[in-house]
């Protein structure tokens, strides 16, 4: 039985998919922010976790200095909300005009080379707006994948969402998901995946600002068994309506060791290239959970710890 709960936040997406996208730019922006300032100032766990994690990327930071970046981080990731409800409306010009690229070669590269390409990305500014971005700009549709939500007629409002601006949304299910993205890369395709972050506990250890943790295995695996370009990809806003963003230098498969010794080093390169993205725009970094081992309680996966209710498990 769905709890009231569920039902609340289920409403309150509905709500900001139907009344959010219909607003005046300028208003939703404003919005955003208010709600963002109006959330920083409660200083909820999410918020207190927020602050501590940029503490690890920006470890000489005072705390006045970790309190304006957690109050910028707040409005960034309201940012994103507000675009993410808008952009159901957004004309493929708008669309297209929201998002620059430095490096963009290497992506259109990988994907006229017809090997496939993996595009990894960590929590930063809006993934979905760099999404549409790629089917509507580069003509080009992709394959992602989304956690399971309760209720679930939240999680069919995600797939409806991201389907909406062109992606194909497979659940995340194990061996099910990584099947067929490893046909779509033998396809010659393009997937994405949300990358800094496991949610299995069966991650691979990496060290992430001078600390571990654990990142997905799936993209060096995937790389490894199709043969695919595997670009990081980060991302940032600026004071312009513009998001901005860099395609990484490919991480290559080592030559020598076996799958997991490959994993180990891919991932940690992948890990690198997330640190340096983030490391030069932190405040765009919503990383709104545990992530470092050391915070972790025992036995206790990431997820577990806010109950959000999106599909990279990301809450205030």
């Amino acid at each position: 039985m769905t709890s009231l709960r569920d039902r609340l936040v289920d409403g309150a997406y509905a709500l900001g998919w139907s009344t959010v996208k219909k607003l005046p730019e300028p208003v939703a922006v404003r919005l955003g922010r208010a709600i963002a300032d109006v959330a920083w100032k409660k200083r909820g766990k999410g918020v207190q976790r927020l602050e501590s994690n940029y503490a690890r990327v920006v470890p000489d930071a005072t705390p006045e200095r970790l309190a304006e970046l957690s109050r910028a981080g707040m409005r960034s990731y309201l940012r994103y909300w507000m675009e993410s409800f808008r952009l159901p409306a957004w004309s493929e010009e708008r669309v297209a005009n929201g998002f620059e690229i430095k490096d963009g070669h290497r992506l259109t590269d990988g994907i006229a080379s017809d090997r496939g390409v993996i595009l990894a990305l960590p929590h930063m500014a809006n993934w979905d707006l760099a999404g549409a971005w790629v089917t509507t700009g580069l003509k080009t549709p992709f394959t992602t994948v989304a956690e399971r939500l309760k209720p679930e007629s939240l999680y069919d409002r995600f797939v409806a969402y991201r389907e909406g601006l062109g992606m194909e949304v497979l659940p995340h299910s194990g061996g099910a998901a990584f099947a067929t993205l490893a046909r779509r890369l033998r396809d010659g395709g393009l997937i994405c995946l949300v990358a800094e972050r496991d949610l299995s506990e069966s991650g691979v250890e990496v060290e992430f600002f001078g600390e571990a943790t654990r990142m997905p295995a799936g993209p060096a695996l995937l790389a490894q068994q199709t043969g695919a370009i595997l670009l990081p990809v980060t991302l940032w806003y600026d004071d312009s309506p513009v998001m901005r963003g860099r395609v990484h230098p490919p991480v290559e498969v080592p030559e020598s060791g076996t799958r997991a010794e490959k994993t180990s080093v891919m991932t940690q390169a992948l890990a690198d290239a997330f640190a340096s993205g983030i490391a030069d725009h932190p405040e765009d970094w919503h990383m709104l959970q545990r992530l470092w081992l050391k915070d972790l309680d025992p036995g206790k996966a990431p997820q577990e710890e806010s109950g959000a209710q999106d599909p990279e498990k990301r809450t205030p």
